[in-house]
């Protein structure tokens, strides 16, 4: 990763890391990479609730107009609807104001090229060139040079219509809660819901600017899980901050993760001879439950690393369509270029139409087995991961399970965090295993 680059564009604390001067040169680095020599360029800006969305756009849209290239205002919307709108106004470029799951202090600034895809490593690199110049040489026109502010009042429109067409049965009868995380969903995901016939029970759905993420969402599910069983609904779906992912919940309170979600999705589609390459694409996160059920069903499976730019990665590079990864980023190629939460749960929700079948049932297709995962906050996550002492906890871990499970032990990509996971048939010796090597990093620091 770059200087400020990270797995997904730049992360830090709103005004103290990820600053409006930072935020400013942002802006001005990336319209002139993404939309030089482009007669008539425009980007495409849009945010979350955060507090601090609002200071950071009008710093974004100061540096993009000052090198003489449109922005095109969409406020409030998913991640997801900025790479579809991105490429349906014929834009440049999109840029998304979010910290995904993230607490309320983070934000994020992230960038999608004209074609609706993340941007690649390089022109990230290209990027951070001219913001760490100490001479700021990029063009600055004046009078009718300078590029011009519009909104785009029907953009939550153009994405509700984009998301209904992926679909072809109604969800009448269906009764589902919808998590909205108090973040970008608030009002797509109840109204697209609505709009194709589900009863839908809103929750979460409130913003303030400060309480996006609280409690709630798909990284705090509990909530949901009271709430669909106490209103007798059919399932529940739960967002993130940004909608760029979603987990579902079944009737029963039980927890339907995106390793659930691919395997209901791929086996639906496998079996209607709409998987192209008989392929799905996952990370090395995914539970062995999973490769079990997939491959069970003549469906191979590939393996990249955690992100998933790494998925997309794969998934272009062997002309396969569909992937994602547990925590409930999922990616269905033929319809949108990144992850897409709403997407998602609008494709679960069909199989459950089309098949007849409750989502406990679509979900008991795989059997998950037993995972600990734990994170630990480390000062320096670099170091602590090429320490010795690590890999040595990590080989003795690995040997005590002898082949029977697996050892995971990564750095997010997004915080200074080390994710330490293990897989295998006994929960109890899993925790022992995942303990031990807590301690090992914890001594580390």
């Amino acid at each position: 990763m770059g200087e400020f680059f990270g797995t997904d564009g730049v992360r830090g604390i709103a005004n103290e890391e990820l600053t409006p001067e930072l935020a400013y040169k942002l802006g001005r680095a990336g319209a002139y990479v993404l939309a030089k020599d482009r007669p008539s360029a425009k980007i495409v800006i849009g945010k979350d609730t955060r507090i601090s969305g609002d200071m950071l756009e009008a710093a974004l849209v100061a540096g993009i107009t000052s090198v003489g290239v449109d922005v095109l205002k969409v406020g409030v919307i998913p991640t997801p609807a900025i790479a579809l709108l991105t490429r349906q106004l014929g834009a440049q470029a999109g840029v998304v104001i979010s910290a995904s799951h993230n607490p309320v202090a983070d934000n994020g600034i992230k960038f999608f090229a004209g074609t609706g895809y993340k941007l690649p490593d390089e022109v990230e690199t290209e990027i951070e060139k001219y913001i760490l110049e100490q001479e700021d040489r990029l063009p600055r026109p004046t009078g009718a040079g300078i590029g011009r502010v519009k909104k785009i009042a029907d953009a939550q429109d153009r994405y509700v219509e984009f998301l209904k067409e992926t679909v072809n049965v109604n969800f009448t009868g269906i009764k589902v809660v919808a998590d909205c995380a108090q973040g970008a969903a608030c009002q797509v995901a109840p109204r697209v819901l609505r709009e194709l016939g589900a009863e839908v029970i809103a929750i979460n759905h409130q913003p303030d600017g400060t309480n996006i993420n609280e409690g709630c969402g798909s990284t705090h599910p509990e909530m949901l899980q009271q709430k669909v069983v106490k209103w007798g609904a059919h399932l529940g779906i739960a967002h993130d901050g940004d909608a760029d992912r979603v987990i579902a919940v079944d009737s029963k309170g039980n927890l339907v993760d995106g390793d659930f979600i691919m395997v209901i999705c791929a086996l639906h589609l496998h079996s209607k001879g709409q998987l192209p390459k008989d392929s799905v694409v996952v990370t090395v996160m995914s539970n062995l439950g999973l490769f079990l059920a997939l491959k069970k069903a003549g469906i191979n499976v590939l393996e990249t690393k955690v992100g998933d730019r790494y998925v997309m990665e794969e998934l272009l590079k062997t002309g396969t369509t569909f992937g994602g990864e547990q925590s409930g980023h999922i990616i269905f190629l033929n319809h949108n270029t990144t992850g897409d939460g709403l997407l998602t749960a609008l494709q679960l929700i069909s199989v459950v139409k089309e098949t007849g079948k409750s989502l406990d049932e679509l979900a008991a297709q795989m059997q998950r087995l037993p995972q600990v995962l734990v994170n630990v906050r480390v000062k320096n996550k670099n170091t602590v991961m090429n320490h010795l002492r690590l890999k040595e906890a990590i080989a003795e871990a690995e040997a005590k399970l002898a082949g029977q499970g697996r050892v995971l032990v990564r750095p997010s990509g997004t915080e200074p965090i080390v994710r330490i996971m293990a897989e295998g048939p006994d929960k109890d010796d899993l925790e022992k295993l995942v303990g031990d090597m807590v301690r090992v990093v914890e001594s580390l620091e």
